[in-house]
């Protein structure tokens, strides 16, 4: 078998085997494959695509490249969440304990974030003394006696992902759907659970900027999924604006915290309740979307969800006393307001220009090397659809010194559009895409 005719076949928009796409992986994580055969392969795939039975193939080449969990040890059937990442997501931080308090496992492995903010492993380290470096035994022992645990990713899942996606940031082959559908879906089997949800979002903050291509990226992971045996459901989110108030990590910790005492933001608990009701659905926990919304109401409103969060934070080494005060959390030196330009209603806020702005204040990494700084970020003070007057706060900015501060505000002031009109609600839920049974 020779890489040139694996290159050349693609070329032509024949499918590969099973086999060649095994090959090809496993010589290329060896060194029998060299870098410049690897992206010309990318970039055919990036024209002629893969079929659903390639993407699969190529899914378990990328996920056998390396140590796959097992998680057989912990009870019931495990469920992950994974986002397809936008501006001020941190429904992770609700799912985990409010899914384990509804007694569904929730072993979840999560890398670091690069872009806007931290990931959220990176939020959850904005607690002190938070550990998210678990050893494989500690972290089942920790599902096993808690329900819930999150764990930093290794570089031993999917090394080959890791490999692969190096080569195509640089050979502008990142947007092609069944690279990013088996780049999502290798580290989500190798990390173990029986189910998946997806949270695939579309809009000026995310990836996919159209719904028409969220639905493609949402069937074909839903299809991976079902075809190695994972009960998957996708669900499609609106990014068109930041989803909450806080955008950056300890901000975000916070807001988070909110949601789990029954408070926080309406659009950002919407969000969390579906997702968390089809994990439960998955998990033989609910008999529909809305009974679990209810069961999962109802822990908020008892507390149990907030002390499943105290529990597993303390089991990590977190300070507990963070669900109680806020100043346990690191702060920014200074809060600067954003001003209104004009009165009017907030028509639409660009949620990838509020990301950057974060970016630039430090909440996230410019690149693999960047430092975080847990402490700063943006916090909306108006959303869209609010009326707002000339002079009044559009946001707040949490930063830590002076130096970008009036380029941040700049910035975040541009992000919105003000007009005479209300604009029509927006909708938050914009469709799903259901398990192949």
């Amino acid at each position: 078998m020779r890489m040139y005719d694996i290159i050349l076949k693609k070329k032509d928009g024949r499918a590969l085997t099973t086999a060649e796409i095994k090959y090809f992986i496993s010589s290329y994580m060896s060194g029998g494959i060299q870098d410049y055969q690897m992206s010309a392969l990318l970039m055919a795939i990036y024209f002629r695509g893969l079929n659903e039975r390639e993407t699969a193939d190529l899914t378990m080449a990328i996920c056998d490249s390396g140590e796959r969990a097992d998680l057989s040890a912990i009870p019931g059937i495990k469920v992950d969440k994974h986002s397809t990442g936008g501006v001020g997501d941190k429904t992770s931080l609700v799912l985990v304990p409010l899914v384990a308090a509804a007694g569904v496992p929730v072993a979840k492995m999560s890398g670091r974030g690069l872009g806007h903010t931290g990931g959220t492993v990176d939020k959850l380290e904005s607690i002190p003394g938070f550990k998210a470096a678990l050893a494989p035994a500690q972290f089942i022992d920790q599902v096993r006696r808690i329900g819930a645990a999150v764990a930093a990713q290794t570089g031993q899942l999917a090394p080959a992902d890791k490999r692969l996606y190096a080569l195509r940031d640089v050979t502008a082959t990142v947007d092609s759907i069944p690279l990013i559908a088996s780049s999502i879906m290798s580290k989500k089997i190798a990390a173990g659970a029986d189910a998946i949800v997806l949270d695939v979002k579309v809009g000026s903050g995310a990836f996919m900027r159209d719904q028409q291509s969220a639905i493609k990226l949402a069937k074909t992971m839903v299809d991976i999924g079902c075809r190695v045996g994972r009960r998957t459901v996708a669900v499609i989110t609106d990014m068109d604006q930041p989803l909450g108030f806080a955008i950056g990590n300890a901000l975000e910790v916070k807001e988070a915290i909110d949601i789990l005492k029954g408070q926080g933001p309406p659009d950002l608990l919407e969000i969390c309740l579906e997702l968390g009701a089809t994990m439960l659905l998955l998990a033989g926990m609910a008999d529909s979307v809305q009974g679990g919304k209810k069961k999962l109401l109802d822990l908020l409103k008892s507390g149990r969800a907030l002390n499943k969060f105290i529990e597993f934070i303390s089991a990590q080494g977190g300070d507990p006393q963070v669900a109680r005060k806020e100043d346990v959390l690191p702060a920014a030196e200074l809060t600067a307001a954003v001003s209104a330009p004009s009165s009017g209603y907030i028509r639409a806020i660009n949620a990838a220009v509020i990301g950057r702005s974060a970016m630039l204040l430090g909440a996230g990494r410019e690149n693999k090397e960047s430092q975080i700084d847990p402490s700063v970020g943006i916090v909306l003070q108006k959303k869209v659809g609010d009326t707002v007057k000339a002079g009044e706060a559009l946001a707040l900015v949490h930063a830590n010194g002076t130096e970008r501060l009036d380029q941040v505000k700049e910035h975040v002031q541009g992000a919105y559009q003000i007009g005479k009109d209300k604009p029509e609600p927006a909708r938050l839920i914009l469709g799903s895409v259901p398990e192949k049974l």
